[in-house]
């Protein structure tokens, strides 16, 4: 075996804690946070990608997926921002800057507004970006997507399309605004399932959050991830690529009262499309190690956190 070869095999031997308990090989739900970006969320501190690995070693976790938040700046439900798309550009530009840094610890994925104009231009420039090409992060909330609008879906196939084309993995924050209270549920998951997912046949697809905005609250998050677990135990070929991270979930809200819900909703997926997430840890959301030992409370096996913590997404390969 070359030297080149043992090292990449240690690489991914996962990191064991103090009592011998494996750790998540990979945080697949990661943000970083530019000094442009906290100034439009007051109190959300700057975080970087030292900032972000000094938070990994401390939890045992070798690599992270950082999702970039560039989309923040499309955001239509915040007040105009000049030269939007040139902002977009270079917070994509600085997260790629970061995760160049780490480049054995850290992915990064371009992030944008799906329903903007500069969409797959932005997509496009992304793909040829040494950092980013390996996926795109779409956030429905932050976007204002709005599943029930034709236009929408039919935009959102053509940035799935274009992720496609370009064989970029996605990562999708399924659901659409909160504040707006935007329809969401069964039948939008529906929607996705049959109108939007099967544009992108060929790539991973990471439904974020257990398809919801972090919590399990929302008994319509519940009945759109319902959707999805009916379709995987029906072995619909459209969920052959898809993923669920589990980020933010355990440890927000009133998720205890939810455990056992939680719980059978993940075997009902399969473990093995579960992926260990964290979120940014800014804005009230976990540490990589605290949310790893939030989410050991869920009342899984052993064998099952083990699975879970193994599972490495095939864009970190």
């Amino acid at each position: 075996m070359s030297i080149r070869v043992l090292c990449c095999a240690l690489a991914m031997l996962p990191f064991t804690s103090l009592h011998g308990q494996s750790q998540p090989l990979v945080d697949h739900h990661q943000h970083l946070f530019s000094p442009a970006v906290t100034k439009l969320s007051p109190g959300l501190e700057p975080i970087t990608a030292s900032d972000l690995v000094a938070l990994l070693d401390l939890a045992g976790i070798r690599r992270a997926l950082v999702l970039s938040v560039a989309y923040q700046f499309g955001n239509p439900n915040r007040p105009t921002i000049e030269n939007e798309y040139a902002k977009v550009k270079a917070e994509n530009d600085w997260t790629s800057q970061q995760v160049a840094l780490f480049p054995n610890r850290l992915r990064g994925f371009c992030g944008v507004n799906p329903v903007k104009g500069y969409a797959i231009e932005e997509l496009a420039r992304c793909a040829g970006d040494p950092q980013l090409h390996f996926g795109l992060k779409l956030h429905f909330g932050n976007s204002d997507v709005d599943l029930d609008n034709p236009q929408h879906v039919e935009q959102l196939r053509r940035v799935f399309r274009a992720a496609n084309e370009h064989r970029m993995a996605i990562v999708v924050h399924m659901r659409p605004s909160v504040t707006r209270r935007r329809p969401y549920g069964a039948n939008q998951a529906r929607m996705f399932l049959s109108e939007i997912l099967p544009a992108a046949p060929d790539v991973p697809i990471q439904i974020a959050h257990l398809a919801g905005a972090g919590g399990y609250d929302d008994p319509l998050v519940d009945q759109a991830l319902a959707v999805f677990a009916d379709a995987i135990a029906n072995q619909d070929r459209r969920m052959a690529h898809v993923y669920f991270d589990a980020s933010g979930v355990v440890g927000l809200g009133k998720w205890v009262d939810k455990a056992s819900l939680i719980a059978t909703r993940i075997r009902q997926l399969g473990v093995g499309r579960i992926l260990y997430g964290s979120d940014g840890a800014g804005g009230g959301n976990l540490a990589p190690r605290e949310a790893w030992t939030a989410f050991r409370q869920l009342p899984l096996s052993d064998a099952e956190f083990r699975t879970i913590a193994n599972n490495f997404a095939p864009y970190m390969r």
